[in-house]
């Protein structure tokens, strides 16, 4: 599933382009998962390690910068200057840097047409992405999303957008907002995909990277939207990413298309309101879900249900959607943790939505997240939460455990 790049209405830009400031300015963003497990950077390979942050590699002391102004000014940059529009410049400041996540407030940056506006992916890829390597079942029999019942907020309460700029142009994904043991009761952790905050091998760390949760409440259709106050659109608010932390080997070996990265393709955020309104996240929203990080086996689980905002046609990217199906198993490497699998038919958009099962407890919780998925929205493939998506997570929580 690869986030898709923003572009003018009724032109088609080269997929591979570099960001120019009208094409970051045009009102449009969507993510798109043609079968990768890809960023809209410029990435395009593979690479590998453990799990990596927003701050120096393998480290849990993550050095949040207290000054952004400062932080800024070490990379030869001015905060203004920045929130002027600095940002668009990727060829020159791409901050390639696991330590250089810079994502300040920009006050209606997003508004209501950028977030309103998504289209098709540029790049389909091969329905078949990997022979049989390691543990994989056969391919699932595709699953028809349903559209999840409005309001989304009372059906779907912790399931949401993150939008952010890339050098391809704006971009959309699916999430999920997590519980923070740290701050119990009072989370503002959101889980999504590693695609969806960092371009992987080759590139950096996307920009404005802002969470959307209960995106279209109401599920308006495309010509009601047209109207619609941001209110409507985002009805629990719009909370800007103050720290992301993705792991090593999708900083590594993330690529575009492929899948090399995908069983190490999840993030975790820690977001702010925009409004800099006092309520915690899952306070604002009315739940958060606990993670399992030690799902039991494939064979064992029922069945999973993956959230999402499918943006590529017959979908439009303004509706949130849900497939369930039994899980299976996806190799891509024996070297790699095997993936979940599902028969799914979302489309592009729903990269870093949740899928959710029964833990340990019997409750629901997030075991994995929307990776990838072939050309032909036959399936999605999620990565297996280990020790590696157990670090980034605990490493968030610890940082602001305070906070």
């Amino acid at each position: 599933m690869r986030p898709s790049s923003s572009r003018q209405r009724g032109k088609r830009r080269p997929s591979r382009a570099r960001n120019s400031s009208s094409a970051l300015t045009v009102a449009a963003l969507t993510a798109v998962m043609a079968l990768t497990v890809a960023s809209c950077g410029p990435s395009d390979d593979e690479g590998g390690s453990t799990p990596s942050s927003s701050a120096e590699q393998g480290s849990n002391e993550l050095a949040l910068p207290t000054d952004l102004n400062d932080k800024l000014k070490d990379l030869g940059l001015d905060l203004d200057k920045w929130k002027d529009g600095a940002w668009k410049d990727f060829d020159k400041e791409w901050l390639r840097e696991a330590g250089d996540f810079i994502n300040p407030i920009i006050e209606d940056l997003w508004d209501s047409d950028r977030m309103k506006d998504a289209e098709e992916p540029d790049q389909p890829v091969e329905d078949d992405i990997a022979d049989d390597q390691g543990v994989t079942d056969p391919e699932p029999q595709p699953v028809n999303a349903q559209q999840v019942q409005t309001p989304y907020s009372a059906n779907a309460p912790e399931a949401g957008k993150v939008f952010f700029d890339g050098p391809e142009g704006s971009m959309v994904c699916s999430a999920t907002v997590v519980k923070d043991p740290a701050n119990p009761g009072k989370s503002n952790m959101v889980w999504t995909a590693g695609h969806c905050v960092h371009a992987g091998k080759g590139g950096g760390w996307y920009r404005n990277v802002m969470f959307v949760p209960s995106y279209n409440d109401s599920g308006l259709s495309v010509a009601e939207l047209e109207n619609a106050p941001k209110e409507q659109i985002a009805p629990k608010g719009l909370w800007w990413a103050e720290w992301a932390q993705t792991s090593d080997q999708w900083i590594e070996r993330g690529a575009k298309v492929g899948g090399q990265g995908a069983p190490y393709d999840f993030a975790v955020l820690k977001v702010k309101p925009e409004d800099g309104s006092g309520k915690s996240l899952e306070e604002t929203v009315g739940g958060a879900l606990p993670v399992e990080f030690d799902a039991p086996p494939v064979k064992s689980i029922e069945d999973m249900t993956a959230t999402g905002y499918p943006a590529a046609p017959p979908f439009d990217g303004q509706s949130l959607h849900q497939c369930t199906d039994k899980p299976g198993r996806l190799s891509l490497d024996t070297a790699q943790p095997t993936m979940y699998r599902i028969g799914c038919r979302m489309t592009a958009g729903s990269s870093g939505g949740g899928w959710v099962a029964k833990g340990q407890d019997g409750q629901p919780a997030l075991v994995s997240n929307t990776s990838i998925g072939p050309a032909n929205a036959a399936w999605l493939a999620g990565p297996h939460l280990g020790d590696e998506a157990k670090g980034v997570y605990n490493a968030v929580s610890k940082k602001f455990a305070n906070r």
